[in-house]
């Protein structure tokens, strides 16, 4: 009997119903545990950046120059919201602003030198944390967390386009 994914995905919708409060559950508390957060708060504090200024860092550093589009759809944030992130980092030294060539219109955000080894203390940072997290699950259980986030991620670019989302102010 063959569903399609949009139908596959609906019936599946209904089934998780009643584990949505425990997943809300399970995250929260999760969240909630000051010792996987401590290295990157300390890292914002030290260096007084905002979690979206190093969520910015963050993704220029792994994927190099964004359009300032790409970056705020990246932090979930509006365009608008996205360039006051990034003028407090350039004023910072931490990135430059580049214009498109072809494309004025289009503004392109880069590290700079200072950026790019602040990234580099970001990661290693990101790094010790998850170290920490990995070190609590033995062998069997990061193979578990390591199918089930491949399995979702398979099952999320199955999905069909969904509508645009509705842009926060």
């Amino acid at each position: 009997m063959g569903y399609s994914v949009s139908r596959k995905f609906h019936k599946e919708e209904e089934d998780v119903s009643e584990d949505l409060e425990k997943l809300q559950t399970l995250l929260l508390a999760l969240g909630r545990r000051r010792s996987l957060r401590d290295p990157i708060a300390s890292m914002c504090e030290q260096l007084q950046f905002t979690p979206p200024q190093v969520h910015a860092i963050l993704w220029l550093g792994r994927d190099g120059a964004l359009t300032m589009g790409d970056l705020a759809r990246r932090l979930g944030v509006t365009e608008k919201t996205v360039t006051g992130v990034v003028d407090r980092l350039e004023r910072q030294g931490h990135l430059t602003r580049e214009r498109s060539a072809t494309d004025r219109r289009v503004v392109h955000c880069r590290l700079t030198d200072e950026g790019q080894a602040t990234w580099q203390r970001l990661e290693r940072l990101v790094s010790q944390g998850m170290r920490l997290f990995l070190g609590i699950l033995d062998t069997s259980d990061r193979k578990a967390l390591f199918s089930i986030l491949e399995k979702l991620l398979n099952r999320i670019d199955a999905l069909p386009t969904a509508a645009p989302r509705e842009r926060s102010a």
